[in-house]
């Protein structure tokens, strides 16, 4: 008996090798990700949620979808949030009647400063604790400067990223907390460049809202600098945007039924809003297009998966989640089943390596794949996966599952001007695709 399971093991091993094989041919040869990626970043571009852009999308991917013949593709609807950015910012800081021209950007669901803009002394800072430490009275009336850099001493750029975000989600309820005027803070960005870095910040109802921005790496550094010859400088900044009502907006997503157990999900996704002030090319249109593409290569190879497939391009992650979080909520409303959830939301670049969270049965079981995906550039499965629109599928039980390409790139482009689709590369996004599509498959015929 023993022999006759391994020799069965052997024979199942060398079908998923030639299945994923086929499905690199395909990916590598006709894929359709990288030409519809270029229309997604050059016709529609920038996509936050609420805006004509975002809307343009939701009706691109819809019809993609529709047009490919999938079981089944539908719109789910979800209010967002509709935060503009209104003209664009202006800086500088003052030293006498020297002015400085600066970089910025307003952060997301910030406040517009008064018309005139917004001059004060500032205030740099490094962490929440020295903040708090230097009290009301150095802070009141005056702009602070969030300016820790991201720890370059983490080899995944992710993890130098989570160590310094706090101060553009939470700097502006902290600073406030303490009267300041206004906040700046430095771009979450491993270069030092002059491009300002946008991303989500949070208020709370208990202190008043100032206007918050991100300025530049590079003028971060001059700033700081300056500070240091000269703490009676002044900052100057103007920004114009504004929240308005909230509006409908949808996730599209795309079905094949499974053969034998239909009523088990695995879900794909990536978020198909991006922010304004680039064309969301890898956050994350790379994600968007990877995860349709999967769809592709089974319908366009016959392959047929034992369980259900959908692919969700998620609606309003970069400020609100309001489309993952209303995804969880309609699968718990009709009970579905979700065996696990791909998020591919870190870029186009090379693949590396998937991350899982999940049971240590169910990790041990996945990690018996890794022979079969290594030849594709996957190193190894590891713990620790998810990501912020799947994540409220894990109360569920479905197992969370990161795509992790490589990261030293990403935070250079990240939430900026320069996320656009000329740095996108069309092999590296396809062997992703490939890689995802390969894991799928395995996950569809043999579950966890």
């Amino acid at each position: 008996m023993f022999m006759y399971c391994a020799a069965l093991q052997y024979t199942f091993a060398q079908s998923d090798s030639v299945i994923i094989r086929q499905l690199f041919n395909e990916v590598l040869m006709n894929g359709k990700c990288y030409n519809r990626l270029d229309h997604l970043s050059n016709k529609i571009g920038g996509r936050l949620s609420g805006s004509i852009q975002a809307a343009q999308a939701v009706e691109w991917a819809y019809q993609t979808l529709k047009n490919e013949g999938f079981d089944s593709v539908w719109l789910q609807p979800v209010m967002v949030p509709h935060w503009v950015r209104g003209l664009k910012e202006e800086a500088h800081f003052l030293v006498g009647s020297t002015k400085t021209p600066v970089h910025i950007c307003a952060l997301g669901n910030a406040v517009a400063t008064p018309k005139k803009g917004l001059q004060a002394n500032v205030v740099e800072v490094k962490s929440f604790e020295e903040l708090v430490s230097l009290g009301k009275q150095n802070i009141a009336g005056k702009i602070v400067f969030f300016n820790r850099p991201m720890n370059a001493l983490h080899i995944r750029t992710f993890d130098a990223y989570r160590d310094a975000v706090d101060q553009r989600s939470q700097g502006a309820i902290e600073a406030a907390k303490l009267g300041a005027l206004g906040v700046v803070v430095r771009s979450m960005s491993s270069n030092i460049d002059i491009y300002p870095h946008t991303g989500a910040m949070r208020f709370a109802d208990s202190v008043i809202k100032i206007p918050a921005c991100a300025i530049s790496t590079f003028d971060a550094e001059a700033l700081s600098k300056e500070l240091k010859r000269n703490q009676s400088l002044l900052f100057y900044f103007k920004q114009n945007c504004e929240m308005l009502p909230d509006v409908e907006s949808y996730n599209v997503i795309a079905q094949i039924n499974g053969t034998h157990k239909p009523e088990e999900f695995i879900v794909i996704g990536g978020h198909l809003d991006a922010w304004d002030n680039g064309d969301g090319a890898h956050d994350d249109g790379a994600g968007c297009v990877q995860s349709m593409e999967v769809l592709q290569l089974f319908k366009t190879l016959h392959l047929k998966p034992k369980r259900s497939l959908r692919c969700v391009l998620f609606m309003n992650e970069e400020n609100g989640l309001r489309g993952g979080l209303k995804y969880a909520e309609l699968a718990r409303k009709y009970k579905e089943n979700h065996l696990a959830a791909i998020e591919t939301d870190a870029g186009g670049f090379t693949p590396r390596n998937f991350g899982v969270t999940a049971t240590e049965s169910q990790f041990l079981n996945m990690q018996k794949w890794q022979h079969l995906l290594k030849p594709y550039g996957i190193e190894e499965i590891i713990k620790g996966g998810g990501g912020s629109d799947i994540g409220p599928l894990k109360v569920q039980g479905a197992a969370l599952i990161s795509f992790i390409p490589d990261s030293q790139r990403y935070f250079d482009l990240h939430h900026s001007e320069t996320d656009t689709f000329d740095k996108v590369s069309k092999r590296e996004l396809e062997l992703g695709a490939g890689n995802i599509a390969a894991l799928v498959w395995l996950l569809s015929q043999y579950g966890l």
